[in-house]
C-alpha cells in the first residue's frame, strides 16, 4: 500500500518510551518524506537508539502513534512492519560466522519472507532465496565475498554484510542505527559512499555520531536531547541553530559526543 498523496512515508506523533524513572523518548514527534536521507542525532543518551527500536517494533511504546506508508504500525510486531516494507539494519544482530557471506544473506531473505531459520539447509539450496540474496551483496558491494566465510570478513564488509541482510528483503525504507560506528577511514568513506547510492532508491532514517557523515548524506536533520526534539530541519539550519550547538553540535564536531 502507498502512502496518500503529500503523507510522509513516516509519521510519529507523541511517542514516549520509559524505563522505570528514566524517560527514553518523551512526547516525540517526526516525520520523514518519501525518498529522503533524515538524519536523528543527539549527545549521549538522548534516545536515538529506543526510537529505532521503537519504529522497528523491538520495543512497544508506552504513549503514541507510528504511522507508516499510510498504515497506523504502533501496535504491529517487527516482521508486520517488515512485511510492509520498514527494515531496521542489524535487527539480525548476530552473523552466521561459519555459514558463507551468501549464506546468510539468504537466510535473512527467508526470514523476511516469515519463515523460520530452522530450514537453513533448504536456504543454502533454494534459487528463490540465494537470487534475491546475491542481488542484495551486489548492493553492498559484497558479490565476489559471496562465497566465503563471514568470519573472513573486516569489521566494515561485516557492517555491509548486515546491510545486505536488511535490504533481503526488498523494503521501502531503512532504519540504520550507527552504520559508522568502529569503521575506519576508508571503511567510512565507502559506507558513506553506499548510503549515497541507496538514498536514491530508498527512504533512509539515519542514527550517527559521525558528523561528517552526517552533513555530507542528509536531506534534514532532527536533534534529540533528553529524549525530545529541540529542532529539525535542512542541515545549514541545523548547523547554525544556537541551541543545537550548545546541546550538542559543537561539542560533536570536536569529536567528544558519541553515539546513544
Amino acid at each position: 500500500m502507498s502512502e496518500p498523496k503529500n503523507e510522509p512515508m513516516l509519521q510519529v506523533e507523541n511517542l514516549a518510551k520509559r524505563f522505570g524513572g528514566i524517560v527514553a523518548t518523551d512526547d516525540l514527534a517526526l516525520n520523514v518524506a518519501s525518498g529522503e536521507l533524515h538524519a536523528v542525532i543527539g549527545p549521549n543518551g538522548a534516545g536515538k537508539t529506543t526510537l529505532i527500536a521503537q519504529l522497528s517494533g523491538q520495543l512497544t511504546s508506552d504513549a503514541g502513534r507510528i504511522r507508516f506508508s499510510g498504515n497506523d504500525i504502533t501496535a504491529l510486531p517487527m516482521y508486520r512492519r517488515s512485511r510492509l516494507g520498514l527494515a531496521r539494519s542489524f535487527q539480525i544482530t548476530s552473523l552466521f560466522l561459519d555459514l558463507s557471506v551468501l549464506d546468510n544473506v539468504a537466510l535473512a531473505v527467508q526470514a523476511h519472507a516469515g519463515h523460520s531459520f530452522h530450514f537453513w539447509r533448504d536456504a543454502r539450496l533454494d534459487s528463490a532465496l540465494r537470487d534475491p540474496a546475491r542481488a542484495a551483496l551486489a548492493r553492498v558491494g559484497l558479490s565476489a565475498r559471496a562465497d566465503q566465510p563471514a568470519s573472513a570478513l573486516s569489521h566494515g564488509e561485516h557492517r555491509q554484510l548486515e546491510l545486505a541482510m536488511a535490504l533481503a528483503g526488498s523494503p521501502r525504507m531503512l532504519l540504520l542505527d550507527e552504520p559508522m560506528a568502529g569503521l575506519g577511514p576508508e571503511e567510512s568513506t565507502r559506507m558513506v559512499e553506499m548510503l549515497r547510492a541507496l538514498k536514491r532508491e530508498l527512504t533512509i532514517l539515519l542514527v550517527e555520531h559521525d558528523m561528517e557523515a552526517v552533513f555530507a548524506l542528509a536531506d534534514r536533520i532532527t536533534v534529540l536531547v533528553y529524549g525530545r526534539v529541540i529542532a529539525s530541519g535542512a542541515p545549514a539550519d541545523i548547523r547554525a541553530n544556537a541551541d543545537v550547538r550548545d546541546a550538542y553540535l559543537g561539542e560533536a564536531e570536536q569529536g567528544g559526543a558519541r553515539h546513544g
